[in-house]
């Protein structure tokens, strides 16, 4: 019988523009610990709160090799560089963060984007077994998506592949953090659903997306109308992935999938009206999309890390 090392542990980060929430893994994908600290735009400051969390949590673990660390990050890694080479909603393009969180935690630290750490998660941890062709849709501030073609991550020239939060669904609405008009996470996004609440809507009564979750399934009309309009319009972007990807299978994670058993139905209604041809593909979700990127981050380490010592070891 084989047993995993109970004294090897990894340290992971999920970034989001205004916070990490940080946990200790072990070899299984279980949670140890987790915590949360609140970072700003000074990509050096925000780095270094994220560093001093991953430090703290390693306190509580005293005698235990770590593996390292795995960060996932809302934006595109350039695989050359290893920097940020693109993310609209956090501005820490071109700065070293593996480097300084390397420098600060004298581990190794492998970044990814979130939506494909997600997936590399559902593929490490043995979720789409026999799927050559999937697509997840990351539904947060933003909205992300990463793919695997004919079982390959599809990851483009500079691994800039897969931002279809910003392919235009419409050609007005408020400006995107790119620049640009019409982006489909400007309709489909959890920003997008608070928003349409408190400006068409005019509701009052949430701060956030759980707050706006937890107004829908009480019953309030304002925030039902909001989430079905965001749900409709993430319905809508079906029609690039489908016409795009044509997967087997397209997930979802996010705190919308909370309340899939309202959401879902009107998604795949759209889903269906937009395919381009062929079989519809089947929608699955992963309702806990905090641990998803978490696993994510850690799937990416330890994909890495036995690659590079194959590849050692062939030499």
């Amino acid at each position: 019988m084989l047993a995993m090392n109970d004294d090897l542990l990894l340290l992971v980060a999920d970034v989001r523009p205004t916070k990490a929430i940080l946990a200790v893994v072990d070899l299984n994908g279980r949670f140890l610990d987790r915590t949360m600290v609140s970072i700003i735009a000074d990509p050096k400051q925000g780095v270094d709160l994220i560093a001093e969390g991953m430090r703290h949590l390693q306190t509580h673990f005293p005698g235990k090799t770590w593996e390292g660390a795995g960060i996932s990050l809302p934006g595109r890694i350039n695989k050359r560089t290893q920097k940020l080479a693109w993310a609209p909603n956090l501005p820490w393009v071109g700065f070293d963060i593996r480097g300084t969180l390397q420098k600060a935690l004298k581990i190794q630290v492998e970044l990814e984007n979130a939506a494909n750490a997600c997936l590399l998660s559902e593929v490490w941890f043995g979720h789409l077994e026999g799927i050559q062709n999937a697509v997840l849709i990351t539904i947060a501030e933003g909205v992300g998506a990463a793919a695997i073609v004919n079982g390959q991550l599809m990851e483009g020239a500079e691994g800039l592949a897969g931002e279809l939060g910003h392919v235009p669904v419409c050609d007005s609405g408020p400006r995107c953090a790119c620049g640009q008009v019409g982006c489909w996470e400007m309709f489909a996004s959890c920003r997008a659903a608070l928003r349409y609440f408190h400006e068409e809507m005019k509701g009052k009564d949430a701060a956030t997306i759980q707050e706006l979750l937890n107004l829908e399934a009480n019953g309030d009309s304002a925030a039902r109308v909001a989430l079905n309009w965001q749900a409709e319009w993430i319905g809508r972007g079906m029609r690039v992935v489908t016409a795009g990807f044509n997967p087997e299978l397209i997930l979802f994670v996010g705190d919308i999938t909370l309340r899939w058993d309202a959401v879902g139905p009107i998604i795949n209604a759209e889903l269906t009206k937009r395919l381009v041809g062929g079989a519809q593909p089947r929608i699955a979700v992963i309702s806990d999309g905090e641990a998803a990127r978490l696993r994510g981050a850690a799937a990416v380490l330890l994909q890495r890390h036995i690659s590079y010592r194959r590849t050692s070891a062939t030499r």
